[in-house]
This record gives C-alpha cells, structure tokens and sequence, in this order.
C-alpha cells in the first residue's frame, strides 16, 4: 500500500471514528431529552398538586434545553458525512491538519479523541483557528493568540 492510499484510509477511519463518536453523543443527547419531556408530562388520573405541576414544568424546561444538544449533534453529523475527506495539500474543510505537535480534522467541533494511537480534536471551519489555517500548507507558519506556529502535516 503506497503512502497516499495509507494517509487516505487513516481520513476515511477518522471520518468513521468521529461519526461514532457523535452518534453517541447523539444518543444520550436524545435520551436525555425523552426522559425530561416524559417526565413532564402530567397524568389527568393522578389529580395533580403544585408540587407536580411545578416540578412538570421543571422537567419541561429540562427538556427544553436538551432539544438543543440533539440539533447539534445531528449538524455534526450531518458536516462529518457531507465534507470531502479526500486528500489535500492545503487546510480546507475536511482537512486533517498537524501543528505544535497536535492534530485537528477540519469539520466540526468535538472533544479530543484517539485513532491509531493519536489524539486528535475536531475543528469548525467557523472557527478562528480555522480562519487562521485556512489555505496554509505544510510549512507555511501562522500567528495565533499571540504565538507563532508552523504547519507540521497537513492531508
């Protein structure tokens, strides 16, 4: 396997690993909202006091504030599987990018994780990072908060 079709195989096993990753996410996202919004509501048989309908509300409003959460990872989801993960020499959308010794794939926002061994990190392309790399290549250097970096990798 020559070095490109291995580069391109690492993208493709990140793509899958941080569509698994929020699809996770997702799950307890949506499980978190369910169970508020089934907690909210009120049984008509139960004869229902102040207490109840106020921790009904409670529960609402709980419910309410994990709708957002699901929405979120549903447009990661939906950035991850509609990027172009091909090969690339310069930061773009769907770049994996290597710079002060970490590394970032340029698709969406997420927490640190690992594949093959390195931890990487999920990058918005609304970011001002992003804004910072975007177009740059190996070896080309960019100043950010104040420091100076160079391009370390980028595919």
């Amino acid at each position: 396997m020559s070095e490109q079709e291995k580069r391109q195989k690492l993208k493709m096993k990140l793509r899958d690993t941080m569509l698994a990753l929020e699809a996770a996410e997702l799950e307890t996202a949506v499980a978190h909202y369910e169970n508020f919004l089934h907690e909210a509501a009120i049984d008509d048989r139960d004869n229902p006091d102040r207490d109840d309908i106020a921790m009904a509300r409670t529960n609402a409003d709980l419910a309410a504030a994990f709708d957002h959460p699901v929405h979120t990872h549903h447009a990661k989801i939906d950035a991850i599987e509609n990027a172009d993960f091909s090969l690339t020499d310069a930061v773009r959308l769907g770049a994996v990018v290597a710079f002060n010794n970490r590394h970032f794939v340029v698709v969406a926002s997420t927490a640190r994780f690992d594949c093959n061994g390195v931890t990487y990190m999920g990058i918005s392309p609304s970011s001002p990072i992003y804004r910072a790399l975007e177009g740059l290549k190996v070896g080309d250097s960019f100043e950010f908060n104040g420091n100076e970096f160079v391009v370390q990798d980028v595919m």
